[in-house]
């Protein structure tokens, strides 16, 4: 028997998810006024923070870019002294990367106007419609794990690795 409730959910999805990426699109560029990064730096800052060292490869995944992307965006990072990058102790072939003390407070600066960011907008609503919310995006990111296992888990091996 077919869900009836799933077209309406759908066209809803649509319908909320292209306002709410505007708004958090907005949101993300005033956190970044007068920080002289962009947000796929700042994305790499805020990945890199409280992590001692991480791979580069570790990093490349968290961030969803190539490890060869992820080198040039680590490369304009280093020039604006906000990342240092190292070898691995044990495997020299492993790249580490952490944050500079200025990449730290950039990142702290960041998070705390995150944070209030999220403050003004819980105070704004219900304790249970926060729940409700909190509930929902963890199914649907649940989901968007599990296809992405899933995707993963159908790609043919590549012959070159």
């Amino acid at each position: 028997m077919a869900d009836n409730t799933i077209q309406p959910f759908v066209d809803e999805i649509q319908r909320l998810f292209p306002r709410i990426m505007r708004y958090l699109d907005a949101e993300a560029s005033r956190e970044l006024i007068g920080l002289e990064v962009t947000p796929s730096q700042m994305n790499a800052l805020v990945s890199l923070y409280g992590r001692d060292d991480l791979p580069m490869g570790e990093l490349a995944e968290i961030l969803g870019l190539t490890e060869s992307a992820a080198t040039r965006l680590v490369d304009r990072l280093i020039n604006m002294n906000l990342v240092r990058r190292g070898r691995d102790g044990v495997d020299r072939r492993v790249v580490r990367v952490h944050l500079s003390s200025y990449g730290k407070q950039l990142a702290e600066l960041v998070l705390a106007r995150r944070q209030a960011q999220f403050t003004r907008f819980a105070e704004r609503m219900d304790p249970l419609d926060r729940n409700n919310l909190v509930e929902g995006l963890s199914a649907l990111l649940s989901v968007f794990s599990a296809m992405e296992h899933e995707a993963k888990m159908e790609k043919p091996p590549d012959p070159l690795a």
